[in-house]
């Protein structure tokens, strides 16, 4: 993995770094080639807040954790981590139902996107590429978020898939 350690309201030390890049390393037998790795490190209040982005071809891994001590965030975020690839992985395994192991660089590529629904704060441009609705609501829960913006592969529309409160999905089309 390729590191890139950033701190917000934090100083960060060599020791951090080493044990941050040392953890993270355990999740490098999950993807074959080198993969992009932000680690993000701030401090709010009494907690110290650990925050994780792996960029791969195709696909956003990205967690966030918060304790009153930032080796116990590391540990923590580590295993959401562990936790999402599996997931994703056993789910993609089960879909293409082929009985080869499953590398992350085969899906297609799209970025996160966030938005705050009282006013416009940050603009995220991404590019969208073709995928049925199974496979955006594999990537929206790969990034933690309640919907997920994707182009449909059959039809060249842009659609939306989200997370309703009964912990269904719901599929948003445009009509003309």
């Amino acid at each position: 993995m390729k590191f890139n350690h950033m701190g917000k309201n934090y100083k960060l030390s060599d020791s951090l770094k080493e044990v941050s890049e040392k953890k993270l390393s355990r999740l490098d037998k999950y993807f074959t080639e080198d993969v992009e790795c932000k680690v993000t490190y701030s401090q709010e209040k009494n907690l110290r807040k650990v925050e994780v982005t792996i960029l791969m071809p195709g696909t956003v891994i990205r967690a966030e954790e918060s304790t009153d001590d930032m080796y116990t965030s590391i540990d923590r975020v580590i295993d959401s981590l562990v936790s999402q690839i599996r997931k994703y992985k056993t789910k993609l395994q089960k879909r293409l139902n082929n009985g080869k192991t499953i590398r992350f660089e085969n899906i297609p590529e799209l970025e996160d996107h966030e938005e705050d629904t009282s006013k416009i704060v940050k603009v995220k441009s991404f590019g969208v590429k073709p995928m049925n609705a199974e496979e955006a609501i594999l990537q929206m829960e790969l990034v933690g978020h309640n919907f997920y913006v994707f182009l449909d592969g059959d039809t060249d529309l842009v659609k939306v898939v989200y997370k309703r409160k009964d912990g269904n999905y719901g599929l948003l089309e445009p009509a003309f």
